[in-house]
Parts: C-alpha cells; sequence; structure tokens
C-alpha cells in the first residue's frame, strides 16, 4: 500500500504530461489544416504556375471530345447553332464550387436560348481528390439539377490548354468564322475569370462579370471587362 501511495504522484503527474502533449498537437494539427485550407486558395504551385500559361485573350480555344454524365462524349461541334460557349472548369466539392452551383445552371437557363450555353469540364485527378470520380460527377449533376453537360477530363489535358487553374474558372468562347461556305468556326477567348465578384455569396454579388461581358458580345459591343482573377480551389492534379 506504501508503494502505491509512494508512485501514485508520479504517475498523476506523467498522465498530465500526456494530456499536455496531446491537446498541443491537437492544436497544432488545427493551425495545419487552416493554413492548408488558406494555402489551397491563395497560392499557386509551380504547377499550377506551368499551368497559367494557358490561353489568352483573343486566342483560339481547341475543341474537345469529353465524356458526359450521361455517357454520351460533347464536342463544341455538336452546337452548330450556338453563337459561342461558356466554358467553367468546376468539380464536385470544392466549396466555391458549390456555392456556385445554382449560378451555373441559373447562366445556362439565361443564355443557352440566346446562343451561349454553359458547358462545365470536371479537370480534377481522381486519383488525387477521390471525391472527383465519374461516378460521383454523375451523382453531382443529378443532385444539383444541372442542366448543361458535365464532362470528364479523364486525360487531364483539355484544362490544362485552356490554363484552368482553379474550380471554378471561366472560359467565355465566341464562335467566329461560320459565314456560308466558311471553314470550320473557330472559338475565340473573349472574357477569362470569375463569374461574379462573390463567389462565396450569390445574394451579395454586386457586379456580374461573366454575364455583362456575354450582354455586351449580344449588343456587338467591345467587352469592357475581359479579364478577373478566378478565386476557389487549385485544381487537383
Amino acid at each position: 500500500m506504501k508503494a502505491i501511495s509512494k508512485h501514485l504522484p508520479m504517475a498523476i503527474m506523467a498522465f498530465l504530461l500526456l494530456g499536455l502533449s496531446s491537446c498541443k498537437n491537437d492544436n497544432n494539427n488545427q493551425e495545419k489544416i487552416k493554413t492548408d485550407q488558406k494555402a489551397e486558395v491563395a497560392m499557386a504551385t509551380p504547377a499550377e504556375v506551368e499551368t497559367a500559361k494557358g490561353y489568352s485573350i483573343g486566342d483560339e480555344a481547341t475543341d474537345f471530345k469529353l465524356k458526359d454524365v450521361d455517357g454520351d462524349m460533347v464536342s463544341l461541334s455538336d452546337y452548330p447553332d450556338a453563337k459561342g460557349f461558356i466554358v467553367i472548369f468546376t468539380c464536385n466539392t470544392c466549396p466555391f464550387a458549390v456555392a456556385s452551383e445554382e449560378r451555373m445552371v441559373a447562366l445556362d437557363q439565361e443564355f443557352k436560348g440566346k446562343g451561349y450555353p454553359v458547358i462545365a469540364i470536371n479537370p480534377n485527378n481522381p486519383e488525387v481528390q477521390p471525391d472527383d470520380t465519374y461516378e460521383l460527377m454523375q451523382e453531382k449533376a443529378k443532385e444539383a439539377g444541372f442542366t448543361f453537360p458535365y464532362l470528364y477530363d479523364e486525360s487531364q489535358t483539355i484544362y490544362a490548354k485552356y490554363g484552368a487553374t482553379k474550380t471554378p474558372h471561366v472560359y467565355l468562347l465566341n464562335k467566329e468564322n461560320t459565314s456560308a461556305g466558311s471553314a470550320t468556326p473557330k472559338y475565340i477567348v473573349k472574357y477569362i475569370g470569375a463569374i461574379d465578384d462573390n463567389v462565396r455569396n450569390a445574394d451579395a454579388v454586386k457586379d456580374r462579370f461573366l454575364a455583362n461581358a456575354i450582354n455586351e458580345l449580344l449588343a456587338g459591343k467591345e467587352i469592357t471587362v475581359k479579364e478577373t482573377k478566378a478565386i476557389g480551389c487549385t485544381v487537383k492534379q
């Protein structure tokens, strides 16, 4: 009994030290999570910088043939009556992409009938981001009520050609060289960047960058704001 009493204070002290160490580690982990979340949004990786050498305003964008969530292969050339396209690189789980889903549907409803349909493309590698598999894309499209193609960039090459670094990241294309008897139409980049000025809160939007650019094109005017900063999560490669 005396032996137990003798060692009891030492045991209590060891237990307290272990608890303090665990709390310290938990705090460090929480700070790391916060730091990583901030870094994901604010910092560009070397690969991202390299990818950012994609299209500039006035460049001709490449067509593509990518798999839609319904199993069909989709290309820009499948839309002979379109005047252009709203190409949006997005994904299943990035908070900024999720916050933009209703806006993407609204944009498609507003401008598809005017000749500018939305084409969404998921650039993420599912081996890096397991929540961006093709099967989960199918679920996302159904749950979010997408009225537009949601394409799987399986080879992760189209996003690189365009230069997309975030989800969401917008490229407004205008179809040119479409007169009768002309060659294959060209898809010219007219706007690059964000959908609007508040990716986090649709109710607080004051400037609809993308919609303004499309309306100026429809009116035959020069686009006032051609580029803005895309705010979102980094493309996962």
